[in-house]
């Protein structure tokens, strides 16, 4: 299939003014969560704080609401009650399961943003709504902000699919009015918190391609205007172009890691 440079120039607009208001990028916590999963909402092991009342789901259309404003996340804090994530997430937020994301490094306000729509049940699975439920925004917060504090450990791209993969990361496509990853998500693909986009660096390139498919066939992970950026894209993308951005994302880390950038 082919699009016309005026439909790229068109979706390339529509991401930089999502990046200028605000954000529901890609990739978090895993959809096909299962007991203690997803860090980000898996903490559900974690309890509210005493006294205060787990706050109330979003109404549907709430764009706001997924924002979660509150206090800053306590770090300390956070660490018991993410406590439950470490089976699925790992302890410090890097998972050894491809099939759940690593949480190590993303961003506190993500995170949150997650788990509200987990809440809400706008980014709808029964595990992470029954993870999610008991949460206080507190406790959000606390648990984003432990999540934050980790770093991820770097991840290996295949050689075989690094071409592509860096193409469309780096430089988009406009034949198919697809525009680079890296202009919302950043170079090293370390998002931009400002905008509420979230970290992709390292990433396990099997939970980055069953996103990028879920997207592809028109899974969203709210209602509002951000949410609809990624399946736009994904959209456009083939089975073997989202395969390849998925393994160059997983090769992506910090300059100073030590690690082979392709297997």
């Amino acid at each position: 299939m082919s699009f016309s440079r005026a439909g790229f120039r068109s979706v390339a607009l529509g991401v930089v003014a999502a990046l200028i208001f605000a954000w529901q990028g890609p990739l978090a916590a895993q959809d096909t969560a299962k007991p203690g999963q997803e860090a980000t909402p898996a903490s559900g092991s974690s309890t509210q704080t005493a006294g205060q009342p787990a706050s109330e789901p979003a109404p549907a259309g709430n764009a706001t609401a997924a924002a979660a404003p509150g206090k800053p996340g306590d770090a300390a804090a956070g660490q018991g009650k993410a406590a439950a994530c470490g089976a699925c997430h790992g302890m410090d937020g890097n998972s050894s399961d491809p099939q759940y994301p690593k949480l190590a490094g993303q961003h506190e306000d993500y995170i949150v943003r997650q788990l509200t729509n987990f809440k809400a049940n706008k980014r709808q699975n029964p595990i992470m709504l029954g993870m999610a439920t008991p949460l206080s925004e507190q406790d959000m917060h606390d648990i984003g902000a432990y999540f934050a504090s980790k770093q991820s450990l770097p991840g290996v791209a295949d050689a075989a699919l690094v071409e592509r993969g860096q193409q469309l990361f780096r430089e988009g496509d406009p034949e198919l009015g697809v525009p680079a990853c890296m202009a919302c998500h950043g170079i090293a693909g370390r998002g931009n918190p400002g905008a509420k986009y979230p970290q992709l660096t390292s990433q396990h390139a099997q939970y980055v391609q069953a996103k990028l498919k879920d997207w592809h066939d028109g899974v969203t992970w709210s209602d509002d205007a951000l949410a609809q950026i990624m399946p736009t894209i994904a959209k456009k993308l083939s089975e073997a172009d989202i395969a390849a951005v998925a393994s160059y994302i997983e090769g992506l880390h910090p300059a100073d890691a030590a690690q082979p950038a392709a297997r």
